[in-house]
């Protein structure tokens, strides 16, 4: 029997004239026979906090009234082996030559995506990505991402990539989590220490991942694994 695994992907950063340097794409991903169960209890664990059940997670959230409740939801994310967390870091986007690759910003944009997922997949098993509404392109970059991973990965039947979807990230608490890790990790590494609230959830996720966020992991790193990728690497 084929393993079906749901991967929830996010992004932060990733226009290429935003003006900030430091680019996030991240995936939180899970077995989907895991999925109901760690929902719910996601969405318990709002109620405990007097959070209404449609209340979304987001990074840009974070805030002292809260901070005992962002504190428990990354507890959550550490404390369910099942799920698991990538992240591939862009330190600058200002030292990309996208010309001298003979490439445009989103062609790039969907390589590292590839570079994000690919230590993921097991050509084993069979991924659903799901990735978060942004814009009214978002239909169109869904497809072209599909079409870029399952060629990469010579997948043409989809045996592999089975799905690449949109869904609403408020309705999905997964990709809510993805959203903080991801939050977390870029502002880490653009060195942020505006918020009080936010860097004590930094601090939080470093005790308990025993990692820095700004360096890469080891490969065989399983539950948070990270990648600080230089243009030289690419």
């Amino acid at each position: 029997m084929v393993d079906l695994v749901n991967v929830y992907c996010d992004e932060s950063c990733h226009l290429e004239r935003d003006r900030i340097p430091v680019m996030v794409l991240g995936a939180v991903w899970c077995p989907q026979v895991a999925v109901p169960g760690i929902s719910e209890a996601l969405r318990a664990l709002k109620a405990r906090h007097g959070l209404a059940p449609t209340f979304e997670a987001k990074w840009v959230k974070v805030s002292p009234a809260k901070l005992d409740y962002y504190r428990e939801a990354v507890d959550a994310f550490f404390d369910e082996y099942r799920l698991r967390f990538r992240a591939v870091v862009i330190p600058d986007k200002g030292r990309l030559n996208h010309a001298a690759f003979g490439q445009l910003h989103d062609d790039w944009y969907y390589k590292m995506y590839f570079v994000m997922l690919k230590h993921i997949l097991d050509p084993r098993a069979t991924y659903h990505v799901y990735l978060d509404i942004k814009d009214t392109r978002s239909q169109a970059k869904v497809e072209r991402l599909h079409d870029v991973l399952c060629n990469n990965l010579y997948d043409f039947d989809r045996a592999i990539i089975g799905r690449v979807q949109q869904v609403r990230s408020h309705e999905v608490e997964i990709l809510q989590v993805a959203d903080l890790l991801i939050g977390a990790a870029g502002y880490a590494n653009r060195g942020l220490t505006s918020s009080r609230a936010k860097t004590a959830l930094v601090e939080h996720i470093r005790r308990r991942s025993r990692l820095s966020l700004t360096r890469t992991t080891l490969m065989r790193e399983d539950k948070v694994n990270i990648l600080v990728w230089n243009p030289q690497e690419g």
